[in-house]
């Protein structure tokens, strides 16, 4: 008993052939847009490399450009197979390779399924690479004058501005690291002297954070050094006092902006593959239809089209009869080449 068994005239055939037609077009639209969402994602990873140390994966980007390409390649030929069954002389060249062509649609919306979840995924080992990143862009920030380094101050600042957030987790993380350059520091000062001398690391480290992180709505000018020192600034307790600096971690903003980002394309990709699917079993049921003509000199006479030749139970017992058949297809043939090999 074949699977969803559906009766078809010439009318109805002309009908499916033009809508599963028209469907694969619509596909190969979505498969130029999954490349193009590809091709961003990575652009997007590009602009910020350096805030992740370089380490970041280009795996999922990659993958949506390949598996964007391959899309827009299988569906412009499905569409041609659906445009060429309206007449069924031209359809006879696509039979034979038809039924291995459905495998690799099959095989293939499954792959699209798996990079869905990977674009769900991805979220986690990112976290852990822009926290690495962030840590140590942020113990470059100062090294203006050294290469390969000078640009990181305009980077982070950029970045801070730009996601309106400050330092890694929060705003505190620029209180445990020199973000000030030895160059603009006055070693013979007293209070220089203080700050590297009380700590082990022998660094300039004060409670302040650099002028990015000032958000321009606060109606107080910014107070961005004493952070901490309550008899610094008049009026002003840092522990009730709304600070005019982001609250908000780099990290959090940017795993925010990224996250939102894979979630979209993960969200994208699920309805290509729900269209790949559709297109997949529409040119099942062409084929079906066109296979078991009741009269094939009779363009006009009546079909069946199937999903499954047989039941789902069936299917999957025929598939791995011939997967056995196949494994002992092999050990005769390694049987036979060590008895070859004995006698000689």
């Amino acid at each position: 008993m074949a699977l969803m068994l559906v009766k078809f005239d010439l009318k109805k055939r002309v009908k499916l052939a033009q809508t599963v037609w028209f469907m694969y077009w619509f596909a190969v639209m979505a498969g130029v847009l999954v490349f193009s969402m590809g091709l961003f994602f990575k652009i997007e990873l590009r602009k910020r490399s350096e805030l992740m140390d370089n380490n970041e994966s280009h795996l999922l980007p990659n993958l949506l450009i390949f598996m964007g390409l391959i899309t827009c390649g299988i569906n412009a030929f499905g569409g041609k197979v659906c445009y060429d069954s309206l007449d069924p002389t031209k359809f006879v060249k696509w039979k034979p390779i038809l039924k291995t062509f459905l495998t690799f649609c099959v095989g293939f919306n499954v792959l699209l399924l798996v990079m869905a979840l990977l674009c769900f995924l991805m979220r986690i080992p990112l976290q852990f690479t822009l926290a690495e990143g962030l840590r140590n862009g942020m113990k470059y920030y100062k090294d203006t004058d050294t290469p390969g380094r000078c640009y990181m101050k305009r980077t982070l600042d950029l970045m801070q501005m730009e996601f309106r957030c400050c330092g890694n987790d929060n705003y505190r993380d620029w209180f445990e690291i020199q973000w000030v350059s030895n160059r603009y520091l006055d070693f013979s000062a007293k209070e220089v002297k203080d700050r590297i001398g009380s700590n082990v690391d022998g660094q300039y480290l004060m409670d302040g954070v650099p002028f990015s992180c000032c958000n321009p709505s606060s109606p107080r000018p910014c107070i961005q050094g004493q952070m901490t020192n309550n008899t610094a600034h008049y009026s002003y307790d840092h522990y009730t006092e709304e600070l005019n600096v982001w609250k908000r971690g780099c990290r959090e903003a940017l795993l925010s902006y990224y996250g939102g980002m894979m979630n979209t394309i993960g969200a994208l990709v699920v309805l290509v593959t729900v269209l790949e699917v559709a297109v997949t079993i529409g040119l099942q049921y062409v084929n079906s239809s066109l296979s078991t003509l009741a009269n094939p000199d009779d363009p006009e006479s009546e079909s069946e089209g199937w999903i499954l030749e047989k039941t789902v139970k069936e299917t999957f017992t025929d598939i791995m009869d011939k997967m056995k058949a196949m494994g002992k297809g092999s050990k005769v043939e390694e049987g036979g080449e060590a008895a070859v090999a004995t006698v000689s």
